[in-house]
């Protein structure tokens, strides 16, 4: 039993859900309300005013252990770019349909078995949120809010090759200097300059010498803008940047060495400013998780295979929070973000039957 439905999939698959285009992103979810709503579930709608609804599906609640589900509404691709469905033996192909409307869609089958078995499902809510491919701005405080009224959270990104969950996940934050210098002539006023592109070079090398591979973290200068021309000592300049890390005391570290970096000037006459941030902290593997994750494995007969990814998800939000979490509930696919994505049949039915199992159990108080 597992409800898998392909040209259901495909209905939801071929509405563009574009972060940016709010009208097909409201469209998908209103799609995947009306399948909610026949399960029984109420609907706590967040309305935006230029990206998409957040919606929040909520069951009836009695006595026991409370799950929250996770997922995102929005895609990578604007419109007419990438919106075709298609399938063979093996594989499904669209946008989406791995990151992450198919993993939705692993959530929606398992609770319809739910639901078919127990005639209603009670102590499992679901929320879609419609900005999570933009770093989820405007959702990450709702998210880490109502992450908080639940025991458990699982995030239906993809699996791993061999069936992986998600137990961990770099900290990211993406990080702007601004530098402004002195123009001069270069030929007749090279001293009178104060040349804010030798600054950023310097900048540039202190940054990514914070990098330490051993420990997972890294800082990566992605793009460096500056100057007016060959003629001209360089008045300005700007660096984008990132960090990425795997512990919290490796972001206390890097943080404390890019404020020391932005206050301190190689080029005299030249001065910085920081701008940007964290955008989803670290998500480290804890000891009630590693509990919960073996909980699973003896009720379900199994050893679940675990790791950690140097991407990051909504996961990092609950996480933060400290609900309990884990990631990589949907389906196995590859090409995600590329007109390539795609998505395995057999790990549907293998990702579905195994989420149905922990929803019954759950609703058995044996988790």
């Amino acid at each position: 039993m597992n409800n898998f439905d392909y040209k259901e999939l495909q209905t939801l698959i071929e509405i563009n859900s574009w972060t940016g285009n709010k009208a097909g992103v409201d469209r998908s979810g209103a799609l995947f309300a009306s399948w909610m709503e026949e399960l029984g579930f109420s609907c706590m709608r967040y309305e935006r005013e230029k990206i998409g609804d957040h919606l929040h599906f909520i069951s009836p609640k009695k006595q026991g252990k409370k799950l929250l589900l996770l997922g995102h509404l929005d895609t990578v691709f604007p419109p007419n770019t990438f919106e075709t469905f298609r399938e063979d033996e093996d594989w499904i192909y669209g946008p989406g349909v791995c990151d992450m409307k198919g993993g939705n869609y692993v959530a929606l089958a398992a609770l319809r078995n739910i639901r078919q078995k127990f005639g209603k499902v009670e102590n499992i809510d679901l929320l879609l949120v419609s900005d999570e491919e933009t770093g989820s701005d405007d959702s990450k405080l709702l998210s880490a809010k109502l992450a908080k009224e639940y025991d458990y959270c699982m995030v239906f990104e993809a699996a791993g090759r061999s069936g992986e969950i998600v137990t961990g996940r770099k900290g990211m934050g993406t990080f702007f200097i601004e530098i402004e210098g002195k123009a001069a002539h270069a030929g007749n006023h090279y001293s009178d300059g104060a040349d804010a592109n030798l600054e950023a070079s310097c900048k540039l090398q202190n940054l990514v010498a914070l990098t330490n591979l051993d420990r997972g973290t890294t800082v990566n200068v992605g793009k460096l803008e500056g100057g007016i021309g060959a003629n001209t000592i360089s008045p300005h300049a700007h660096l984008t940047f990132e960090l990425r890390y795997k512990a919290a005391d490796e972001r206390d570290r890097v943080l404390a060495a890019i404020d020391n970096i932005i206050e301190t000037s190689c080029v005299e006459g030249t001065t910085a400013t920081l701008s940007g941030g964290i955008q989803r902290d670290v998500m480290q593997p804890t000891p009630a998780q590693e509990a919960w994750i073996a909980r699973i494995n003896t009720l379900c007969d199994i050893t679940l295979p675990t790791e950690q990814r140097g991407g990051v998800s909504d996961a990092n939000i609950i996480a933060s929070a400290g609900t309990i979490v884990t990631d990589g509930w949907g389906p196995f696919g590859d090409g995600d973000h590329t007109v390539y994505e795609r998505a395995s049949k057999q790990s549907f039915d293998e990702r579905i039957a195994l989420v149905t199992n922990i929803f019954n159990f759950l609703l058995e108080h044996k988790l």
